[in-house]
């Protein structure tokens, strides 16, 4: 039989004899009791040994128990928080209440009484405890290559990764942006007799149209001005490993051509260099973006598309797999907890039914972003509404955000872009760093823009 949790408790009174009685009550009911006589003292107390509850007498000199309450649930909104005292009235019980207090009692208490409220309030901790102990065992059973989720459709995603992993040469990861595409093709590798070999990541979206070629195959010296030294490609640097090409529907389609020679022979040829050299890689290309509509644009190669879709995993966003989001919240609390050395243990019950009504257009790396925000942000060991990003706290803000939810993809990315390069300053160069797109890309987006503008003057 396991041992029950040991709860903490602290009690601050300016009578030490109440404090005795406390400390006397509950010697014997498994609670770690500590005791200060006076409120800063208290609070210091309260601060070190981060205790559940509180017990707490409301009239004290230099500080009175409705501002250490104040002060205490603002550092730690999960503490329960007793108050008592000596002098009722029914203004000071509603407005404790109010201000967070879970019980008001009057004294003097009946130990009886005493004793079965902190007992209910210790229980309560005690299944606060062991349902964290419960969510930290079920991240770790349904964690797979980095990967967490226990939904059917990732669940579906775990079995045709490894039936796919021990053969694949070529597979295609479609999914929105931030629904962890990298992830599973880490898992691809990993799972590959490739996985002892290296695991090259390119952005094909983050490199320059014309330097494409050169990092995926490789150069020459002299091949071109600025080409002052031979240099191995991706390919090559890849060998006997996996090539992981991210948003392969950004690369250009004198890029895609010799990308499928590549596959096709095994072989890659330097720019500038008429010489061949066989490299032994899998390839795991990734998309956001429809690839059958930009091959009936004519904007990605017919042969390539069908060469890499051969084998498809298609990443579910996180909107589809909603109840996978109390796993990811527990993984990236703990996960940013201990990086920033901070003692973030739960969030309070708003802030989870704020998240859970998010939509996550940002998918699971828009939750590790606000998670992450929330944890530098905490101050004590939970995380409540105020450590939120902005448009969390102030649901106002995210009405634009709601709306563009229901425009499509390419409208939504015409209308970020464009945020981004009036943000930039009109500089086109500095909004293509900013989105991490070529700026042809960028380009394109806004001859988009240009267009959709002639039409609807039209």
């Amino acid at each position: 039989m396991s041992e029950k949790p040991v709860v903490r408790l602290v009690a601050i009174d300016d009578d030490a004899a109440v404090l005795e009685l406390v400390a006397t009550i509950l010697q014997d009911d498994e609670i770690e009791v500590f005791c200060a006589t006076d409120p800063e003292a208290g609070l210091d107390l309260v601060a070190r040994k981060r205790p559940q509850i509180v017990i707490l007498d409301l009239q004290m000199p230099r500080m009175s128990g409705m501002e250490v309450l104040e002060r205490i649930l603002a550092s730690n909104p999960s503490t329960d928080v007793l108050l008592m005292t000596g002098h009722y009235s029914s203004e000071s019980a509603v407005e404790a209440i109010q201000k967070g207090a879970c019980d008001y009692l009057n004294k003097p208490v009946s130990t009886d009484r005493l004793r079965a409220r902190i007992g209910k309030l210790a229980e309560d901790a005690r299944r606060v405890q062991s349902a964290l102990e419960l969510d930290h065992a079920l991240v770790e059973a349904y964690r797979f290559e980095g990967m967490i989720g226990r939904s059917p459709q990732m669940l579906e995603v775990y079995t045709r990764v490894r039936r796919i992993a021990p053969h694949f040469r070529t597979a295609l990861v479609t999914g929105a942006t931030g629904t962890g595409k990298e992830l599973v093709a880490k898992s691809l590798h990993q799972l590959n007799p490739a996985a002892s070999g290296p695991f090259v990541v390119c952005n094909c979206s983050a490199i320059v149209e014309t330097l494409i070629e050169s990092e995926l195959f490789g150069h020459v010296k002299g091949a071109f001005t600025g080409a002052t030294r031979d240099k191995a490609g991706v390919f090559e640097y890849a060998h006997r490993g996996t090539v992981f090409l991210d948003e392969i529907g950004e690369m250009p389609l004198a890029a895609q051509a010799k990308l499928l020679r590549v596959l096709q022979d095994h072989e890659v040829q330097r720019v500038g260099s008429p010489a061949v050299r066989p490299v032994d890689v899998r390839v795991v290309a990734a998309t956001h973006r429809n690839l059958t509509a930009m091959v009936a644009q004519g904007a990605f190669r017919e042969d390539l598309f069908y060469r890499l879709s051969m084998v498809e995993i298609k990443v579910p966003s996180l909107s589809e797999r909603s109840e996978d989001i109390p796993l990811l919240e527990r993984h990236f609390l703990e996960q940013f907890a201990g990086r920033y050395g901070k003692p973030v243990a739960t969030l309070t019950r708003r802030a989870r039914a704020v998240l859970a009504r998010h939509s996550w257009p940002g998918n699971v790396r828009e939750l590790e972003n606000v998670i992450g925000h929330a944890c530098m942000m905490a101050q004590g060991s939970t995380i409540d509404l105020n450590d939120l990003p902005e448009h969390f706290a102030h649901p106002d803000g995210a009405t634009i955000a709601r709306d563009e939810e229901f425009v499509p993809l390419q409208e939504a990315e015409r209308r970020y872009a464009l945020r981004v390069l009036e943000r930039a300053k009109g500089n086109k160069a500095q909004a293509a760093e900013i989105l991490q797109i070529s700026r042809a890309t960028l380009y394109r987006l806004l001859a988009d823009q240009k267009d959709a503008g002639s039409r609807a003057s039209v």
